[in-house]
Formats: structure tokens, sequence, C-alpha cells
């Protein structure tokens, strides 16, 4: 007899790229034995997918039709999960800032939301699941027993990701437009239509901007024992 797959619980973090919330969902899924949702990693793939396709970012319907025969899979490895695109690994050109950048705007798209919403559920399996995004506490899993919101200022955000760039080998890193990129990116991500970036009502809101990754890793962890949600 198929189970619904309600029963299983789901640990949400959402909030704004750059706040932790890949570094932070790791530790969650490693710690509990959940599965892991990058659902950022989907609408990325949607947009590199549309770049490689030479199609306009602009055009709702075509990038919806591309989000709804996305041909992609996550493939674990010891170290981390690689992201497959038409059989092609893609890990590290999802990160890249023009899809980045893309990836924001295509996720405003109504069509795409709904394209891919099914298919972000459909990770909710045995024994549960840790879901990384910016919607899955509001949208996706709105019954999910831990919702939290982990966020930081833009200026923190940017040097995180200069630091990134550099530890990456760049060079000639433009620390000023990176910032307001992420500005641009903030506001477009929290003014759109479609599921606006914003916290559950019922989220626990975590600024990283001064806390260390155990701060917030151990304040979640405390959340998650306080429900009982890891017994049988």
């Amino acid at each position: 007899m198929m189970m619904n797959n309600k029963v299983f619980p789901v640990i949400t973090v959402d909030g704004p790229s750059g706040s932790g919330k890949g570094t932070i969902c790791r530790l969650l899924a490693e710690a509990t034995g959940f599965s892991l949702l990058d659902s950022g990693a989907l609408y990325r793939l949607t947009a590199l997918a549309a770049i490689r396709a030479g199609v306009d970012r602009d055009n709702e319907e075509t990038v919806t039709s591309i989000a709804q025969s996305l041909n992609t899979e996550f493939k674990l490895t010891p170290t981390a999960i690689a992201v497959m695109l038409d059989g092609d690994d893609v890990t590290q050109d999802i990160r890249r800032e023009d899809v980045g950048m893309a990836a924001s705007k295509v996720a405003a798209y109504p069509g795409v939301r709904e394209a891919l919403l099914n298919r972000q559920r459909d990770f909710r399996q045995q024994p549960g699941l840790v879901a990384d995004g910016r919607d899955m506490g509001t949208v996706v899993f709105p019954d999910a027993p831990i919702k939290v919101f982990l966020t930081a200022s833009a200026q923190e955000r940017a040097n995180r990701r200069v630091k990134q760039l550099q530890e990456a080998g760049e060079e000639n890193i433009d620390k000023a437009k990176i910032l307001a990129d992420i500005q641009a990116r903030d506001e477009r991500d929290s003014s759109r239509a479609a599921a606006p970036l914003k916290p559950a009502d019922d989220a626990l809101v975590l600024d990283s901007t001064s806390l260390s990754i155990t701060d917030v890793f151990e304040t979640i962890m405390a959340e998650v024992y306080s429900r009982n949600i890891l017994q049988a």
C-alpha cells in the first residue's frame, strides 16, 4: 500500500542567496538522516537550460515549457551532490553569477513555479526531508513542522560571495557589482507576485550576519529535538 508522503516530516530553510542555507541544510540532513532538496538548483537548471537553448528569458511561455521538460538528476557523491542536466554534470555551471541572476528572473514566472512545484514535493520521502529554498515553508511545504528563515545583511552576503570567488581562484572581482546584484535580486525576489521571498508566519527567523554556522545549526537542532520529529 502506498503511504501518503505528507506523514514524513520536513524542515524548511528559506532565505536569500548567501545567507548560509546550503551549508546549514547539508548539516541538518547529515544530523537527521533526512533527504536534501536544493530547490534553488531546479530554478538554476531551468535558467541554464534556457541560456543553453538561446531562448529569450523574457518569454514566460517558452521558459515554462523548458521547466516542464527538464531532464535533470541529483547524484550523491562522497563530498557533495552532483547536479545533472541532460546527462552533463552542471554542478559548477549553475553557480555562475549570470545563471543565478537568470534564475531569479525565471523564478518570478507563475508558470515556471507551477511546473516545478510537484517535482519539489516528490522529494518528501521517508524518513523526512530538509528543503532549501525561498518558498519552501510558505508555498511548497506549508505543513512542515519546522520552518526556518535564514537571512544576513546584503553587505555580509556580498563579503561571503567575494571570499567564495577568491577561494575558487577568480581575480578582478568587482565587489560593488556583486553587492548591487544581491540588492537587486533581493528586491526582485521579495516583490514578485508569485511566492515572494518572506518568512512563513510560524518560521524561526535567524540572522546569520553575526552568528557562526555552529550557532545557527545548534539553534535549529534544538528546535528539532523539542518537536520530537526524529522519533519513529
